[in-house]
Parts: structure tokens; sequence; C-alpha cells
């Protein structure tokens, strides 16, 4: 039966909770997976959009598995927090390749995979197969906190050790795939980080924090460090209404992603790269671009050529984008925010 706790959530979740999400209703691992991958550290309705594009390009394991990852990459692009897709992608390959393309209903099988952490793997299995996992994502740690008035920072072990005795003990038996879903959706809308809305909870009647007026003290903060900032110097070369691109290496910020080459000397990389030895050089203002782990002042340098030299090819890691078609592959935001800024010059004009 389930505890007193998960009956007023459940309870709550039959009037309140979110039921037409495009990735609810059909018992298909394949795309609760994707829909798990993509709400890590991002929200529900600025994944739908990508959610229904992805699922309609990619719309089984060996498709997305088959894929060039470029390809995947293009389809994330703007989504952020990139590593995912790339993980996504090997994932889908491990599962047609030693899963016989069935997405696995083992608990250590999907923890093993990339990009497959404890809660995900909780989430997925309960969703999609109704077994019994407890999570622990970012809305189900602040509503835990706060009910039990759990001291400290979840990242810290003993913190999060903790929580997760919480999630053991409150996890029914029974419509578990209906609570992982409604302790999702109570942190999302109702326990959310600021301004809860206290009142309609479910749980408020023993919730710790709430009795002690302390709700917005939980969960506890993380240590406050300062972000470094880091500088570079980006190069948008044009030429014949196209900007050279370089795919990025595979690991490390944009992994695998296509973006504007970072130089330090812009005439020695134009003199090595492009073959040119005088240019037309145009300054743009710094462009900051926050990680979560530091900030990046982006100084782009744009370099008008009349002609492209001979030496300067298309090759697997470079290419010349004319803005407006398709791009090659994942483009980062700032990157593409640039080249648009470009598109909006007469060089770069979809008329040519």
């Amino acid at each position: 039966m389930p505890t007193d706790f998960a009956a007023r959530v459940l309870h709550w979740y039959d009037d309140h909770g979110r039921k037409d999400l495009p990735w609810q209703g059909t018992g298909d691992a394949y795309r609760v997976w994707i829909s798990e991958i993509m709400l890590q550290q991002t929200q529900v309705q600025t994944v739908i959009p990508y959610y229904t594009r992805f699922v309609h390009r990619f719309g089984d394991v060996h498709t997305l598995a088959d894929a060039q990852l470029d390809e995947v990459l293009q389809h994330w692009s703007g989504l952020g927090y990139y590593a995912r897709a790339r993980n996504l992608h090997h994932a889908a390959e491990i599962i047609r390749d030693e899963h016989q393309g069935n997405f696995p209903s083992d608990i250590e099988a999907v923890s093993g995979l990339p990009g497959i952490g404890r809660s995900t793997a909780g989430a997925i299995l309960a969703l999609a197969f109704g077994q019994r996992h407890p999570i622990l994502d970012g809305n189900v740690k602040r509503v835990l906190a706060r009910h039990a008035a759990v001291d400290g920072w979840p990242g810290n072990t003993a913190v999060a050790r903790q929580l997760w005795e919480l999630a053991e003990a409150h996890t029914p038996s029974e419509r578990v795939g209906d609570y992982t879903q409604a302790m999702m959706d109570l942190g999302a809308t109702v326990c959310t980080r600021s301004k809860p809305a206290c009142a309609a909870c479910p749980v408020r009647s023993d919730c710790i924090a709430l009795s002690r007026c302390e709700v917005e003290l939980f969960p506890g903060r993380k240590p406050k460090k300062q972000k470094p900032l880091r500088a570079t110097t980006m190069v948008l070369a044009v030429a014949d209404g196209a900007v050279y691109l370089e795919r990025r290496p595979a690991s490390g910020i944009w992994g695998g992603l296509w973006s504007l080459p970072e130089v330090t000397d812009v005439g020695e990389w134009c003199a090595e790269q492009l073959d040119v030895e005088t240019v037309a050089v145009e300054n743009w203002d710094t462009l900051r671009h926050s990680f979560s782990h530091y900030d990046l002042d982006i100084a782009p340098v744009v370099v008008r050529i009349d002609a492209v030299s001979s030496k300067v090819a298309d090759y697997d890691d470079s290419t010349w984008y004319r803005p407006g078609d398709a791009p090659p592959g994942g483009i980062a935001a700032p990157v593409m925010r640039l080249i648009e800024t470009l598109r909006n010059t007469d060089e770069l004009r979809d008329d040519g």
C-alpha cells in the first residue's frame, strides 16, 4: 500500500498532475529515455518542441544509432549541454549492438549506459515499465528537503544519502510510474525554487520547513564560488556569402559541434589557413556566454575575403557555410547568434 505521503501526492496528481506531455502514455521506453535526457537541467516547455522534432527524425533506437553524430547534434542545437546528445547517440549504439535494439529493463544495465545516472535510470524504469525505483532529480530533492527540513546542500554526500533514504521510504509499490511523475510535477509546478505555492501542496500539513516559515531556506545552497572568466577570439571569415566553420574536438565544450575558429593571432591564422596576406578586419563588441562553471568572453573579428584561395577547400573538419542553408551539424547558440548577425549584413543576405 502507498505510504500516507505517497497517497497524498498521488491524490494531488490525479487532480492536478501533467498527463498530456508528448512522451506520456506511449509505453515506449525509448521515448521516455529521450525525454528524461532532454529534461536534465532543462524545463519541460523548452524541451517539448525539441523532443517532438527529435523523435520525428529518430523514431527508434536503430534510427538514432545509425545516424551520423553531426545530424544528432544538429537536432540538439540550442538545447545546450551537448554531452547529453553525444551520450544519447553512444548509448543508442550500445542498445543496438548489445541489447538487440531493445531498451534494457534492468536497473544495472540502464545505469551503465552513457549519460544515465541512478535517478534517471530509476525514472525511466518507473515511467516505462512500472518498476519500483526511487528518483532524486532537482525537483524531488527540493520537495523532500523542505518536507523533512534536511539541512545542507544536496551535492554534499551525507545530505544526498539522507535524501535518497527519504526517496526510498516514500516511493510506493503501487502506481509507481504515476508517483514518479507526480513528484517531478510537484517540484516543478508547486514546490518551486522561489515563491512556492505552499497552499496548493498536498504534503503541506507535515512539511517541517513550512511549519518553521523557512521554506525558501531549503534545500541548502551550494557554497558560493566565483565563476572564473575566460576569453577567446573568434574569427568570422566571410567569402562569397559563406562563413568558415571548423568542427570542434569531440571532448570539451561544444564537443563535436561546428564553430568559428578560435585564434590567438588573426593575421597569422589568415595567412596559414586562408592563404590571405592582407584582409579587411572588423572588430565587434565582446559577447559574453555563461556556462555552468565559467563565463566566456568572445571577441568576434570579421575578416572579409574577396575570393577563397584554392588552398581553402572543404575538409572533414572544416567547411564554408552559407547562412540560411541547412547547417552541417550542430552549432552552439552563441556561435549561431554571431552567424545570424552576419546574415543581416550585405555580404550574407539570402539573395547573395
